[in-house]
């Protein structure tokens, strides 16, 4: 399986079936572009929201609520778990596609896995898919998680509505 690399105005093929991973802590407008371009690559995907009371910073079922709200064309599914991430750990790589395995929602699939982040190939490949890169370099709405979570007052015009409004009222 390959990584290959989706632009705006790709034609991927379509699949079966896609898989996105993600904490999704806070979900914004650039997790809707990658799930949005996903949806035009795939029959049906899903989305699994990571969630981990050690990890936490929005809690996971309401991450997964909003996803839903935003995307109701996809299956979205909180995943809770208690693993940490080591991508150099081959017994932690093995628990979780388990775990993945375990949350997955069809006989078969996914077909391919969806992400911006360097692990999309090896994730994929473990899971027998291939590896669809959406904007890497965060050029089509450049934010990441980690910098709303460390200055959300600076990235509130890249959330959604009902996310916004959580972090407004929790974070500020």
């Amino acid at each position: 399986m390959t990584g290959a690399v989706m632009s705006e105005s790709s034609s991927a093929a379509l699949y079966p079936t896609g898989l996105i991973v993600g904490r999704f802590d806070p979900p914004h407008l650039g997790h809707s572009f990658m799930i949005d371009q996903a949806t035009r690559h795939c029959v049906d995907l899903v989305v699994f929201v990571n969630s981990s009371e050690a990890r936490d910073t929005a809690p996971g079922r309401l991450r997964a609520d909003w996803l839903a709200e935003l995307h109701p064309q996809v299956a979205v599914r909180e995943v809770r778990h208690a693993l940490p991430t080591d991508f150099a750990d081959e017994g932690l790589w093995a628990k979780w596609i388990d775990l993945f395995r375990a949350h997955w929602p069809g006989a078969s699939g996914p077909h391919a896995v969806f992400s911006s982040d360097h692990y999309v190939d090896e994730l994929a490949r473990r899971l027998g898919a291939d590896a669809v890169v959406v904007d890497a370099e965060r050029v089509n709405v450049p934010v990441s998680a980690t910098m709303i979570r460390e200055s959300p007052a600076d990235h509130l015009d890249r959330l959604a509505p009902p996310v916004r409004a959580w972090v407004e009222a929790n974070w500020l």
